[in-house]
């Protein structure tokens, strides 16, 4: 029964629309992903990138394959190959799978049970590799439940809200506009149209020839967008990236707004699961990934790999050493860089040394509190915020996940988690207590509650996305063939980011593989690949002349 690009069976009767892409279109919009229920996608322009031809899965001759790493991006480049038969291997040095959404049990000062994470992660409906992926395990999604809006908060007072903006561009970005406080007329007038318009054809990659040359910060002042339109806006998409604005190229920015207001009619809303990642998602998909022969080592730290010209790459872990045809490295970029070092036949000096400057991003902190007394019923399951000291969100994770709504249904207390982005690493306990401070000003009424448990996560190992660094990012292919890379940080000339980048590049390393061996290889989508107006389009051209 073939495969539909997101994993599901389709029926005897349909296509497959690896060979047909009339048929891909038409899956692609059936499966851009609701939370409980199969919907079709909101957006008829998602672009479709057909699969790589050949047969439809390995005979006797199945390969061995390496993947090192157990996070998104290894766990899409193990599905693909598994699928077609590939005999693989993956290296997890965690407890559990994962990468950075893993989780892990923990007890709490009442004796409860809990799972303790880094924290919330957004599931947009235009990650529809990922959540493909996700499909995997369960075709409609139900492990993933809606939040009904993306409220941003403001010190000042000023409440942005994306949950009446419209969905279609450029009506959503207009509507985004008119509709929130922080852009009046005379901001507006004040503001420069001209350095605006590299905003209305994004196109990967060309916007990094064009802006990766300059930071987040100096385009936003070149636009002079108000200041609290900033804080609100754009801010909140450049600490999606763990990093100061200023240090942050401004393409990567760019890149995000075409993805989520001028690219994709998605919108901003978006899922979440309704319960911890590892019982929502990750053991369903190891388990899946077992039943096609994966053999999944958790807790197995690999020390070095090699490769060679004339004979297929080799893992060392475990004190034990064992060649493959193939190898798929999925690391974050500190974990490539120390493997790079230690590995000094893996491809090529001038590969490893273009690893060697891949940079991290500043530390974050995530903080969870388990309180004694509910937060307001009205308070929003996910509120971001801007000018709250340290605070770059709050959530209130009984309103979505399942297991603190039974703690607190249990004890009549609130489980709250926050965020804090780009953190100085001077004095971890004031940071840690200055948001619990700002909480109580966000949330005046979680100053009268007790903290029966708090757990502090301090973490510094998401990439960084410098000015000027797309040309030392890695591609999924490396100088040998049968050495992949994917992540998050992997260059790619997809309009991809985030969770969605590594989903992408995690499958696109299978594909890589697939391709080498004759083996079709899995399709996949994006959302547009340039600005859908042909008028902004050419309004935009005529700024790049």
């Amino acid at each position: 029964m073939p495969l539909l690009p997101d994993g599901r069976r389709s029926s005897a009767f349909d296509p497959d629309p690896a060979d047909d892409p009339s048929a891909a279109r038409r899956a692609a919009r059936a499966v851009s992903g609701g939370a409980s229920t199969p919907r079709r996608g909101r957006d008829r322009r998602a672009q479709v990138i057909p699969a790589p031809p050949g047969r439809r899965r390995f005979g006797d001759d199945a390969p061995e394959v390496a993947v090192v790493g157990g996070g998104i991006a290894g766990l899409a480049a193990a599905t693909g190959l598994a699928e077609r038969g590939a005999r693989v291997t993956v290296y997890e040095q965690g407890a559990g799978l994962g990468g950075r959404l893993a989780g892990w049990s923990t007890t709490l000062a009442d004796g409860s049970p809990a799972t303790m994470s880094r924290g919330f992660h957004a599931f947009f409906r235009q990650y529809y590799n990922l959540r493909g992926l996700l499909r995997r395990t369960d075709p409609g999604l139900g492990m993933l439940t809606a939040l009904p809006d993306y409220p941003l908060q403001h010190s000042s007072g000023m409440l942005d809200s994306f949950a009446r903006v419209p969905r279609t561009p450029p009506w959503s970005a207009l509507g985004f506009v008119a509709r929130s406080p922080a852009f009046g007329w005379q901001d507006l007038l004040r503001m420069n149209p001209a350095a605006a318009l590299p905003l209305l054809d994004v196109r990967v990659p060309q916007v990094y020839a064009r802006l990766d040359t300059i930071s987040a910060a100096d385009f936003l002042a070149r636009i002079r967008f108000p200041p609290a339109a900033q804080h609100l806006a754009f801010e909140v998409f450049s600490r999606s990236f763990f990093a100061d604005p200023r240090e942050l190229s401004a393409a990567e920015l760019v890149l995000m707004f075409h993805i989520y207001f001028l690219g994709s009619s998605e919108g901003l809303l978006f899922d979440v699961p309704d319960e911890p990642y590892p019982q929502a998602l990750w053991e369903p998909l190891g388990r899946y990934l077992q039943s096609h022969g994966v053999q999944i080592r958790t807790g197995s730290q690999v020390t070095a790999v090699a490769s060679s010209a004339d004979r297929g790459p080799t893992v060392t872990a475990d004190g034990q050493t064992q060649r493959f045809a193939a190898l798929v490295l999925a690391l974050d970029n500190g974990g490539l860089r120390a493997l790079a070092a230690a590995s000094p036949t893996l491809c090529d000096p001038a590969w490893r040394a273009r690893v060697a400057r891949l940079r991290t991003a500043p530390p974050f902190l995530v903080s969870r509190l388990w309180l004694d007394r509910p937060v307001a019923a009205h308070r929003p399951g996910f509120l971001g915020t801007s000018g709250f000291g340290p605070l770059d969100n709050v959530s209130v994770l009984e309103r979505w996940e399942g297991e603190a709504a039974r703690w607190t249904a249990r004890t009549g207390g609130s489980v709250v988690e926050l965020h804090a982005y780009a953190c100085p690493d001077d004095d971890r306990r004031t940071t840690q207590q200055r948001l619990v401070d700002e909480l109580r000003r966000v949330y005046p009424e979680t100053g009268r509650a007790a903290i029966v448990d708090q757990q502090h996560e301090w973490r510094a190992d998401c990439p960084l996305f410098p000015v000027g660094g797309f040309a030392d990012r890695p591609t999924v292919r490396t100088p040998h063939p049968t050495v992949m890379v994917a992540g998050d940080a992997v260059r790619t000339d997809l309009p991809v980011a985030l969770m969605e980048r590594a989903a992408t590049t995690g499958f696109l390393a299978s594909n890589a593989l697939l391709g080498r061996w004759g083996v079709r290889g899995q399709t996949l989508w994006t959302v547009p690949a340039r600005g859908r107006s042909p008028l902004l389009r050419a309004l935009a051209g005529l700024a790049a002349r």
